[in-house]
């Protein structure tokens, strides 16, 4: 339940807080017969969300055993690279983004041709990006943690960003954007750490990956997965009570490769001036 809660609840704020700039913006400048412009975006981008999660879910449930696995692992792999770009992206456009946002509203209410559908075009972009990113890693979480669970968090997530959101949006509340989004940066390297290794045990149960299959440990008496707490592990990081070289070299990779990129310090801008 946690990675899908935290996980939707990061989406959520993020797609708030852009629909929430352009609100705000909106608001301020006098151009509020605008905003059901924007809450059309909003309404398309989650219906096309909805839409791709029922036919990718679909789609799957019509395959054989091992194409099902081969197919758990394309999403698995999609969601990875969804979560890795989607974090830091943030990390990039976390300093920026509202400067922008609003550059992009004023050049959408000066467009010759009307700014009706560029606007709704800003605000189904900011959502539609939330929502198809959200819809890859759901499907691998929940391939990975069958049952009412990880729908539950998913969907409290959402509803706690929503609330967020608009607190924020009527300066209700103050968060502090810039350590939530870290913290749930460095979260979320960790789940998309341990999806990577489940794509190589996908792989290989569809018989396409036979590499590195050396057993590193066996813990199925001490910590088994089916346990409570191995259970929890592995809905969190991706835990197997006995993995294989390859999934945990995949682990290993992913994690320490993602901290480094995610943690590593801003470049400073150069002076004007400044020698190369």
């Amino acid at each position: 339940m946690l990675p899908s809660f935290l996980i939707m609840l990061r989406e959520g704020i993020e797609a708030a807080l852009i629909v929430g700039i352009i609100a705000g913006y909106l608001g301020r400048t006098g151009r509020q017969v605008w905003l059901p412009t924007v809450w059309v975006g909003v309404l398309l981008a989650v219906a096309l969300s909805l839409f791709v999660g029922a036919g990718v879910m679909a789609i799957g449930a019509q395959f054989p055993q091992k194409t099902q696995e081969l197919f758990e692992a394309i999403v698995g792999a999609l969601a990875v690279i969804v979560l890795l770009s989607m974090v830091f992206w943030m990390r990039k456009a976390m300093r920026s983004i509202r400067a922008t946002v609003e550059h992009d509203i004023d050049a959408a209410l000066a467009d010759a041709r009307g700014p009706t559908w560029a606007l709704i075009a800003m605000s189904f972009a900011a959502v539609a990006r939330e929502g198809l990113e959200s819809v890859f890693f759901l499907l691998a979480l929940f391939q990975q943690s069958p049952g009412p669970s990880a729908p539950i968090g998913a969907f409290l997530g959402v509803a706690v960003a929503v609330v967020l959101g608009f607190a924020i949006f009527r300066g209700g509340v103050r968060l502090d954007l810039r350590r939530f989004f870290r913290w749930t940066g460095v979260f979320i390297i960790l789940v998309a750490a341990g999806l990577a290794s489940s794509i190589l045990r996908n792989l290989h149960e569809a018989g396409i990956w036979n590499h590195l299959q050396q057993p590193v440990w066996d813990l199925t008496r001490t910590l088994p997965v089916d346990s409570v707490p191995g259970a929890v592990l592995s809905g969190l990081f991706g835990y197997h009570d006995a993995p294989v070289l390859g999934e945990v070299l995949a682990w290993a990779v992913v994690l320490a490769l993602g901290l480094w990129f995610f943690l590593r310090p801003h470049p400073q801008p150069r002076k004007l001036g400044q020698e190369a």
